[in-house]
């Protein structure tokens, strides 16, 4: 359900300036033939996303993450004390790091999505700071759409809520592979294990009814910093990492699809120099599999096979291309292609559907989903208009049971939704590929992105 619009390659001038998007995301190669194996070891980079409820510490936890690492600017962490200072704190708000809204900080809430970078010896990070208050659930969708883990955070005072399940379900909607469950305030329980392991085993039971693959627990204060870069000696009885030290040893390489060869195609590079004629180039960002030179191709919806001439990156051509790289991919024959398109394998290639099942979560608070209506509807870099046939159940997310015969789905709800669509997509299920396997909706006339899904089957076309 990752609620963003296809791939993010760049869509520019030339095959050089088609990987710039790539330089935030991984660390330049020390040469332009590296073998994929040592690529995959320099790129190793872990997208998290925090979600809770409001007022769960998810701020603060990130803050004291920069804080106790030492990834901090000087006059990040003095803007951050003066600013706690003027608002009679005695102790240094560490959650104003990540709350940077005027409004966030005057309502002590998180309403945007904030991302930050920080780096360790050992890895790199980017960290989704999602909201927790129920009107901004959407708002953790994008989050946690591309997080390798979710960082699921309970007040321990409080135990497991109904946000707390909404959010555990959506991260388990959208295949997000580690969760990673970090009970915090536990300096407000006087360090309790007696409290710690009551939530730990109400959760268990829980989680039994989702698709989680990975699952843990950390007691934590992110006030105090116990258990977030170092052990607490106030909970002796807790024998597991702590938190930055999980995710640091968190191996993620293998969630990645790096069999079935997806490259929907976002920009045809033509010539911009007299000097250069017989140049065209497919732009976009590598969705799953592995993409070497010489490699035969297929591209959907023509059917015509041709074989891979070369792959360009800013730092030059490369021997193979993986996700997420941005990257302009040569072919050895000029072929009809054009935006949306999509290159694959001959023999590996996705379902070319019009009929598409998806669990659907709404994001619209001005107009439910209803049986009937059209949308836009966004599949990698690929439009089309989309007929809402049924909507078979609603899913309640506080016992994960189907509430049938509902002709509607309203703001912050999920249901699984049957779609008609003008134009046939290039689809896999979300098991199997995340990228291929989720769409956004788009509502024609404000053009506010609606409705955000992954598809669980799709009716091959024609």
């Amino acid at each position: 359900m990752a609620a963003r619009g296809g791939g993010n390659g760049a869509s520019r001038g030339n095959g050089a300036e088609m990987a710039e998007a790539k330089a935030a995301q991984e660390t330049p190669t020390a040469g332009r033939t590296q073998t994929f194996e040592r690529r995959m070891a320099a790129s190793d980079l872990l997208r998290l996303a925090t979600a809770g409820s409001v007022d769960d510490g998810k701020s603060t936890l990130i803050g004291r993450l920069l804080f106790d690492s030492k990834t901090l600017f000087i006059d990040q962490l003095a803007a951050v004390e003066r600013v706690s200072k003027e608002r009679g704190h005695d102790f240094t708000d560490l959650a104003l790091l990540t709350d940077g809204l005027r409004a966030e900080r005057e309502q002590g809430i998180t309403i945007d999505v904030a991302y930050r970078f920080f780096a360790t010896p050992k890895r790199r990070f980017i960290i989704a700071d999602t909201p927790g208050h129920i009107q901004y659930t959407r708002n953790m969708v994008t989050g946690a759409s591309t997080a390798d883990v979710a960082v699921l955070l309970l007040d321990a005072r409080r135990g497991i809520t109904e946000q707390s399940r909404r959010h555990a379900f959506i991260a388990s909607l959208l295949g997000v592979p580690h969760i990673l469950l970090c009970i915090n305030k536990m300096d407000l329980v006087d360090w309790s294990e007696d409290a710690y392991e009551s939530i730990r085993e109400e959760f268990i039971e829980f989680a039994t009814r989702l698709r989680v693959r990975d699952l843990s627990f950390i007691p934590i204060s992110a006030l105090h910093g116990d258990n977030v870069v170092n052990l607490s000696k106030h909970m002796p009885w807790y024998d597991g990492l702590p938190l930055l030290r999980h995710l640091e040893r968190l191996y993620v390489a293998s969630d990645r699809n790096l069999v079935d060869v997806r490259f929907p195609v976002q920009y045809v590079i033509r010539p911009q120099s007299k000097t250069v004629i017989d140049y065209r180039g497919y732009a976009g960002s590598v969705a799953s599999g592995v993409m070497k030179a010489g490699d035969p191709v297929l591209v959907l919806p023509s059917g015509f096979e041709s074989k891979i001439a070369s792959i360009e990156t800013a730092e030059g051509p490369v021997e193979e291309a993986y996700p997420p790289m941005a990257v302009t991919v040569l072919l050895e024959d000029h072929l009809d292609i054009g935006r949306g398109d999509m290159i694959c394998r001959p023999h590996n290639v996705p379902t070319v559907a019009q009929e598409i099942d998806a669990q659907v979560c709404w994001m619209d608070e001005t107009a439910p989903m209803a049986k009937g209506a059209k949308y836009a509807i966004k599949h990698t870099t690929r439009w089309a208009r989309a007929l809402v046939r049924d909507i078979a159940y609603r899913i309640d997310v506080n016992t994960l049971h189907r509430v049938e015969g509902v002709d509607s789905l309203a703001l912050n709800e999920i249901g699984r939704v049957q779609l008609r669509t003008t134009l046939p997509l290039f689809v896999d299920t979300y098991q199997e590929n995340r990228l291929t396997g989720s769409f956004i909706l788009v509502n024609e006339q404000t053009n506010r992105t609606v409705g955000a899904g992954v598809i669980g089957r799709a009716t091959t076309a024609g």
